[in-house]
């Protein structure tokens, strides 16, 4: 296959050539890559990888606003449902095949059959048709207002193209095979799943000229090689860094951030200028939490505070923020937050009683190698004890977790109860965009499957809305209908700052974290 002779060419001249020598480009990631199809899972280890080797029509850039990446040029029809899309010239695959309309139209379904954004911009479309080789068309039904920001989409799903064969795996399986035309080949003879991914440079690819900015502008690779070293000790991954074994540490715990600010040689830089939610994702299928007063309960016993200072420690980095679409954004307010922001445990415990809670234990999946989650699972392990509720803590790593959250069965079954994790600014600003207030039920819900007829009919009328006051207020009643139901429980705001090598210089700011532009000197 081409692939493989592009890749080979690229390993031959990396080894036959006495004049130069490789740059290799050491990344302690913040978790384990155990899953590789970034439309099947929105873990952000598998978003990071995607943006490695995939490439988007559109992007998102510093000011919010969606930038063309793939396409060169569109165009919409007077009354609004017809939108035009070309693709820029000379877009190949890894195996060397161009880029046609068809791998496109043939990603965005599949891509739309899992995504929240994906999957109302699909409700909202009549055809997607090829045009000719490097022009398709979108068909809307109706008007929508949110077609370029849900191609834009800077984090999961992310809206990858794949080759019209791969992209024809239904949307619930793993691809079989990583081909994208982005920066970066994957190298998958040398992955080893818990210890280490590699990626070489794309000697095919062509970035646009723009500035880089966001996932925006020009994706120029600077370094020959990346090398993802998976080290879940945080100690160890710090002192590599600190030796220069290492260049690059994603997700090092607050912690340890004075040390690494005072050695030499080291800088620690926050890049995501919109912060991070954190979230407590109950199981809506099964008991306890099928009730909706025992997820209310669970409300009443957050103190963010409380939370945030065992999962960061640094007031510094965090902040109490109850607002379902974060904070310093657009859509920004405290409705309907009084339980969230008034931890009661006398109600706590009066509503789990009201709702005949018969004493069986909550299994919390517990991410051991990632320090925040691990920390805010045994804060709320405590606080469900204090509560009156039984709890058994089930120990994982974060890769380990991904797949178990998928499954939808009773506890009994291999499932589960409640599982920590958080989500980028990015991913959250709207209530289109925030897949957690998704009430779209076992078939479309992200995982805890909340189900819920009048928040959909709320985020459909978002979506169509592009008056900017009006979809204030749907924001609003979206926010307030998710505190009625509790689609999840939010504990706080906070930013990961990263650290890495003064030998580095280029990192984009971006609440994504992008290895294209980095230089190694």
């Amino acid at each position: 296959m081409m692939r493989h002779f592009l890749l080979s060419l690229t390993i031959c001249l990396i080894g036959t050539s006495p004049a130069w020598s490789e740059t290799v480009l050491k990344v302690v990631p913040h978790a384990d890559l155990k899953n590789i199809d970034p439309i099947w899972t929105t873990a952000y280890i598998t978003r990071n990888h995607g943006y490695m080797v995939y490439d988007t029509l559109f992007a998102l850039d510093e000011n919010l606003e969606v930038q063309p990446q793939m396409v060169d040029s569109w165009s919409v029809s007077d009354d609004g449902l017809t939108w035009a899309f070309t693709l820029r010239d000379g877009l190949l695959w890894h195996d060397g095949m161009p880029v046609t309309a068809a791998d496109c139209v043939a990603s965005i379904k599949r891509w739309g059959a899992r995504d929240g954004m994906g999957q109302k911009l699909m409700d909202a479309t009549a055809e997607l048709r090829v045009v000719d080789d490097s022009t398709f068309e979108l068909v809307l039904s109706a008007p929508y207002g949110l077609v370029l920001e849900s191609l834009g989409k800077i984090s999961s799903n992310v809206p990858f193209m794949m080759p019209e064969r791969l992209a024809a795996t239904d949307p619930f399986e793993q691809v079989p095979e990583i081909i994208g035309s982005g920066p970066f080949l994957f190298v998958a003879e040398e992955w080893v799943p818990g210890a280490k991914v590699v990626y070489v440079l794309n000697p095919t690819y062509v970035p646009r000229t723009e500035a880089p900015s966001f996932a925006a502008g020009g994706k120029v690779v600077k370094v020959d090689r990346v090398e993802w070293h998976y080290i879940p000790d945080a100690a160890t991954a710090m002192n590599a860094l600190i030796a220069g074994e290492i260049d690059y540490f994603e997700l090092p715990p607050h912690d340890l951030l004075p040390i690494m600010e005072a050695a030499p040689g080291v800088l620690v830089e926050n890049l995501d200028p919109l912060g991070q939610q954190g979230w407590l994702r109950m199981n809506h299928l099964h008991p306890p939490f099928n009730d909706v007063r025992i997820r209310q309960a669970v409300l009443w016993m957050i103190n963010q505070a409380d939370y945030l200072q065992a999962v960061i420690g640094n007031p510094a980095y965090y902040g109490i923020c109850p607002a379902y679409f974060g904070c310093g954004t657009p859509l920004e307010s405290d409705v309907a937050a009084e339980a969230l922001m008034s931890q009661d445990l006398d109600k706590a415990r009066a509503l789990i009683a009201e709702a005949g809670y018969d004493g069986t234990p909550v299994v919390i999946l517990q991410a051991t190698d990632i320090a925040i989650l691990n920390a805010a699972s045994l804060v709320t392990a405590q606080l469900l004890r204090e509560a009156g509720m039984a709890v058994e803590l089930q120990a994982m790593d974060w890769s380990t977790l991904t797949s178990r959250r998928a499954i939808s069965k009773p506890v009994d079954e291999g499932g589960w109860n409640i599982f920590i994790t958080w989500w980028i600014g990015a991913d959250i600003l709207n209530p289109v965009a925030n897949i957690g207030v998704s009430g779209g039920c076992r078939d479309r819900a992200w995982f805890g499957w909340p189900c819920d007829a009048e928040i959909e009919r709320l985020r459909d009328a978002y979506a169509r809305e592009d008056d900017p006051a009006e979809q204030r207020r749907l924001a609003e009643a979206v926010q307030r209908r998710a505190f009625e139901i509790v689609t999840y429980a939010n504990f706080g705001k906070w930013f990961n700052p990263i650290a890495y090598s003064e030998r580095l210089k280029g990192m984009i700011k971006s609440p994504v974290q992008f290895f294209w532009n980095i230089e190694k000197q």
